[in-house]
This record gives C-alpha cells, structure tokens and sequence, in this order.
C-alpha cells in the first residue's frame, strides 16, 4: 500500500489578482510561490495556510466559465471539481463571516448528514463551492 496525504486544491479563475486577494484576506493564506508553464498562458500562484493545508489558484486567459452550482445537490449532478472543505469550530460565525467578505450562501448552517456535525456552503466570489463543516457539531 502506498502512502499518500493531501496537499491542494487547485481552482481555475478568471481574475487572479482578485480571487489571490480574497483568497488571502478571507482565510489568512499567504503566497507560497507563483508560477507559470513554458509554452503555455497558463500561470498560477500556490496558497498557503499556516496549519498546512494550500489551494492552487490558476488562470488562463482562454478558460471559459464553467458551472455555478447553486447548491452542493446540483453540484454533484456534474462529474469533476464539486467544492472544497474547510473544518471549523463554529459554521454559522464562519458562514457570517465569509458573507460579509463577499461570499454567497449556497446552503446556509444546518445539520450535516454526517451525524452529530453541522455545515453550511457559501461560493466565492467566482462562484465556487466552500464547504464549513464542524463534525463536533
């Protein structure tokens, strides 16, 4: 058996500066390296958590918009990328929070179908899926 452990995310946006902006204010990451692939327009900038954890943001002139769900529901209807999760200590001050940061509820706080959790979904500001979840409940 291998052993394998996560590292990141990845998300493809349209507005680097801004989603790098958010990205960093709203969740308290900072700029690990940035980056960008020989022959191609596709650049990227990794971020990081101080508790270890990264996402990815990447940006190509050319990409397109792809799906915004409007719920986790819709957003499993479609194979690949449905959203990230982040765990923390009290969904509704987070869900609050991140609103007044511009995000927008997709799901607000409630009992998580994981027993004894609760969770809430909001999309950044380009429309992607973040899970809050606390298993405590």
């Amino acid at each position: 058996m291998t052993t394998a452990r996560f590292d990141h995310v990845g998300i493809s946006v349209a507005d680097m500066p801004a989603a790098t902006e958010w990205y960093c204010r709203v969740f308290g990451l900072a700029t690990e390296n940035e980056f960008s692939v020989p022959g191609t327009d596709l650049c990227g900038i990794m971020l990081r958590h101080d508790s270890g954890y990264r996402i990815e943001l990447l940006h190509r002139p050319s990409s397109v918009p792809g799906i915004e769900p409007e719920n986790p529901v819709a957003a499993a209807g479609t194979r690949g990328f449905g959203h990230i999760c982040l765990c923390v200590d009290d969904v509704e001050g987070e869900y609050e929070r991140l609103l007044a940061a511009g995000a927008v509820s997709r799901k607000p706080p409630a009992p998580s179908p994981r027993p004894g959790g609760r969770f809430a979904f909001v999309a950044d500001p380009e429309g992607n899926l973040i899970e809050l979840l606390d298993r405590k409940g």
